[in-house]
């Protein structure tokens, strides 16, 4: 894609000197030749005091599993200009919530099977530990085949208006090539599916197939999404509430996804699932920061 001019949207560019920062280094400036207009390409970085290598490095650690506080030890024995924990924190919300923004919007290639369910989560009410914590919950979608997270939302409750907003983005990415959708037995995933997908019906073979699988009746599990949210659960344990915010948790939460679906290796799959379910190349071996590039010009 070309860089266009921020003022009058020209690609009429030339470039025009640069910029010298004391974090980032050297920056191209470049120069409108219809309106004169001197700036600099709003990479996803523009104004951070910090280089984007050194950004994305505290990306990729807090979803390996380090916290904020480690992240920040690091910095300090590596790097002789350090960032604070909350620093690292906000980072991880912003670029959390903007590669979501491009990655959300990803045609995908699935299989016919979606399996959605929910995980419950304990959040502080506030940053004030003393107001306590209330119940909040993850709710999710995946794509059997290709083990694809398709949609993924952090909510305050998990009543049929919270599943269908998960499953009408599920519906939208996948248009008509999911034919059953598997859940467990909580009574209301029927309604919301036949209000999103709709369900097949005697012999009118259109909507999908509601495949309830119970396990307290024996019917097994949904060892596909039951597995991804053992994962959830095991990052998640350490995240202390997620400091008091809905906002900055469901940030939190669509990073772990764009990790999950673009940044690790599936063990099964000796992939990332993205590789399966879309079209998108991703040639850097920081995928984060190509993501966020990705982010900015599309």
């Amino acid at each position: 894609m070309k860089n266009r001019c921020p003022k009058c949207q020209s690609t009429n560019l030339i470039k025009r000197g640069f910029r010298y920062t004391e974090k980032r280094g050297k920056i191209q400036r470049y120069s409108c030749k219809n309106c004169g207009l001197r700036f600099i390409i709003n990479d996803g970085f523009k104004k951070m005091r910090n280089n984007p290598q050194k950004i994305t490095l505290c990306l990729d650690l807090f979803y390996r599993g380090i916290s904020t506080r480690k992240i920040q030890e690091h910095l300090r024995a590596f790097y002789p200009h350090n960032s604070s924990n909350v620093s690292i924190y906000k980072w991880i919300v912003r670029y959390s919530k903007m590669i979501s923004q491009f990655t959300d919007n990803l045609k995908l290639k699935v299989g016919y099977e979606l399996q959605i369910d929910e995980m419950e989560f304990n959040r502080r009410k506030s940053h004030n530990k003393k107001l306590g914590n209330e119940k909040n919950w993850f709710i999710d979608s995946i794509d059997k085949s290709t083990k694809f997270i398709v949609s993924s939302e952090y909510f305050k409750s998990r009543g049929q208006k919270e599943i269908i907003e998960v499953l009408n983005k599920a519906k939208k990415k996948t248009k008509n090539q999911i034919k059953r959708v598997t859940t467990d037995g909580y009574t209301a995933y029927e309604n919301t599916i036949r209000s999103s997908f709709g369900l097949v019906q005697k012999n009118k073979y259109f909507g999908v197939q509601h495949n309830k699988v119970n396990a307290s009746k024996g019917d097994g599990f949904n060892y596909t999404i039951e597995r991804l949210h053992n994962s959830v659960r095991q990052r998640t344990q350490s995240f202390r509430g997620f400091h008091g915010s809905i906002e900055s948790a469901n940030s939190i939460m669509k990073g772990w996804e764009i990790y999950y679906n673009f940044i690790t290796k599936h063990q099964t799959l000796k992939r990332c699932p993205y590789e399966l379910a879309t079209d998108l190349k991703l040639n850097s071996e920081n995928r984060w920061l190509e993501l966020i590039r990705l982010a900015i010009t599309n």
